[in-house]
């Protein structure tokens, strides 16, 4: 059984995420096809797969265009079957932001028009050495505003890889322990 994972990145964490859930999958039976939207043409044979993970990162307050297009021109194929999409964001990774985080994967899900089966938001990552000097301002002045984080210690990973994995588990094994939609 296939599972298609399809994702785009930013700054590289996404696909941090995403080779891990490929290895979650391969443990729990399946094959994984991991697919980068950036790398691609918008339409694929989806005849193998079984289920769809979909997941891309939030930046300026949207997913990546090439995510959006993908999920949109795919919409009535990724349909036919099971699928998860995971929303990957700092908002996420703060209780105060989830709302808003929540609110991105709605409006992605609006303008595409895609309606998975679950979805679940994953706490992204901070990578301040790769940012320019307004980007790094907005991160301070204005994402980690009043927190105890100080972007010029470097990089640091907010994802919580165990509370993925039972989520990914959950989805592939059907438990459905991801926000059912």
């Amino acid at each position: 059984m296939i599972v298609l994972i399809a994702f785009a990145t930013v700054e590289g964490q996404t696909a941090k995420i995403a080779r891990f859930i490929s290895s979650v999958a391969k443990n729990a039976g399946f094959n994984a096809k991991l697919i980068n939207t950036d790398e691609m043409s918008s339409h694929i044979s989806l005849d193998d797969v079984v289920k769809v993970v979909l997941l891309a990162p939030v930046h300026e307050r949207r997913h990546p265009e090439s995510f959006e297009a993908f999920v949109a021109s795919n919409r009535n194929a990724l349909m036919e079957r099971k699928s998860l999409v995971l929303s990957v964001g700092l908002k996420a990774a703060f209780a105060s932001g989830r709302e808003e985080a929540q609110d991105y994967l709605n409006e992605m899900l609006m303008r595409t028009g895609f309606e998975p089966d679950a979805t679940a938001l994953v706490a992204g990552a901070v990578r301040p050495e790769s940012y320019g000097y307004f980007e790094r301002e907005i991160l301070k002045h204005v994402v980690l505003l009043g927190r105890k984080i100080d972007p010029r210690d470097g990089a640091r990973e907010f994802t919580d890889w165990d509370e993925l994995t039972s989520t990914v588990v959950d989805f592939l094994g059907g438990n459905g322990r991801a926000n059912q939609h």
